[in-house]
């Protein structure tokens, strides 16, 4: 709001140009619908620049580089990476043998990329919301069953199956012509190599040696557990006044219940994160910390690793450390699961919303917290903290001002990637 009324300030005063410098852009996340009637806050703050009088934004590390798109006027979408990657170059002994890891499906651009530039190999951590032990729906199955009984139907063989003959019967009936029809002429031949291989014929034929590098884990409460560990999501019977609620028995779920019955019978059909239509979206699962109004609280997860970094250092990165949780939990993963050896927890903003800062620190799978000055941190919390470190970007905002000001070129793909590796 303050920003805004400065701009409006320097509207009325007949400003020539007026430039908004945001190095961390407020609302960030919420650059698209999460429900049905869910605002576009990044959206509406965009418009609110515009209609306030500015001609020209600077920002930096969006959430997602569709974002500009909300602006009527130029926006200049700055990145930190090279600085961070200097800042690793100078600061991480053998880098080189590092992995660069993305703690959700969402960053894997972000991650690829200061992989590419250090030249390191990368990974992938995600979580998979909807675990749940209850058996599988008959209707999520017909389909498979459908086609398997296609396979194993005799009368629906191919037309020249059914007119081959035996060779001993060919020799008794010398006169033998075989029937022709129009049907089975017209009828398309599938040829054997487009033809659905079995189960068994796809377990020998499809085996990758790679598979052995993926890791799965339990999260209860966002924190890796072992795999003996008692069901989380087990429901609890409901219990009459002076009771306390327990988990079913085995006697109590197989009672029948037409009420759950019938919810069976819909899930296959009805996904209420799309109730409109519309796919998954990877994005999506980067902000897999925010919890939506009206829908219950999950208390088990899987999380999956992808990659190698055994006795290996590993560099988390997001654009962001918002919340603790899925950063803990990446790295409990990659170094009780995957046997890493060091963890970096990196960003470019460091919002450290609650008491997120302090669960990070009393981590014993995070060693150190990475993130640059975008965002106020108090010297307090510096000062507190001893895995913080904050590295200073100013220069790349300074730099930007100047060359926006005397009109010079931002040269692709980063306007001050030679000014950064020479210092």
């Amino acid at each position: 709001m303050e920003l805004l009324i400065m701009i409006s300030a320097c509207k009325g005063g007949s400003a020539k140009s007026i430039t908004a410098v945001m190095p961390y852009f407020p609302y960030s996340r919420q650059s698209k619908k999460k429900s049905h009637r869910g605002a576009i806050t990044a959206r509406m703050i965009a418009n609110l620049l515009s209609i306030a009088g500015v001609d020209h934004v600077i920002t930096l590390d969006l959430h997602a580089s569709q974002m500009q798109g909300f602006f009527g006027k130029p926006v200049d979408n700055l990145f930190a990476e090279p600085f961070i990657a200097r800042w690793i170059r100078m600061n991480v002994p053998g880098w080189r043998d590092a992995v660069v890891v993305s703690k959700n499906a969402g960053g894997t651009k972000r991650v690829t990329s200061l992989a590419d530039n250090l030249k390191l190999n990368f990974g992938i951590v995600t979580t998979d919301r909807r675990r749940s032990k209850a058996p599988i729906p008959m209707a999520m199955t017909d389909s498979m069953v459908f086609f398997d009984s296609i396979e194993q139907d005799p009368s629906r063989r191919p037309a020249k199956d059914q007119n081959e003959v035996a060779p001993e019967e060919q020799d008794s009936n010398s006169n033998f012509e075989p029937v022709y029809t129009p049907e089975a002429d017209l009828r398309p031949e599938t040829p054997p190599a487009a033809r659905r291989p079995s189960e068994l014929e796809a377990v020998h034929e499809y085996t990758d040696v790679r598979v052995r590098d993926v890791i799965t884990g339990r999260l209860v409460q966002g924190h890796l557990v072992d795999d003996d560990y008692p069901d989380a999501n087990i429901p609890s019977m409901p219990t009459s006044e002076g009771t306390t609620p327990g988990p079913l028995t085995q006697e109590t779920e197989m009672i029948p219940d037409s009420m759950i019955n019938s919810l069976i019978s819909t899930t296959s059909s009805f996904q209420p994160e799309h109730a409109l239509g519309g796919s998954f979206d990877a994005a999506d699962s980067s902000d897999d910390e925010t919890h939506q109004v009206g829908r219950p609280i999950e208390q088990e997860k899987t999380i999956t690793f992808v990659g190698e970094v055994r006795n290996r250092t590993v560099f988390l990165v997001d654009d962001m450390i918002d919340k603790s949780k899925s950063w803990i939990a990446a790295a409990e993963t990659v170094v009780k699961r995957g046997g890493a050896k060091k963890v970096y927890c990196i960003a470019t903003h460091g919002l450290f919303n609650d008491e997120s800062l302090d669960e990070m620190e009393t981590c014993e799978c995070i060693d150190y917290i990475v993130v640059t000055n975008t965002f106020p941190i108090s010297q307090r919390m510096i000062r507190r903290s001893k895995k913080l470190i904050v590295i200073d970007i100013s220069s790349l905002l300074a730099e930007s001002i100047r060359r926006h000001h005397y009109g010079e070129r931002l040269e692709d793909p980063y306007p001050f990637r030679l000014t950064v590796e020479a210092t």
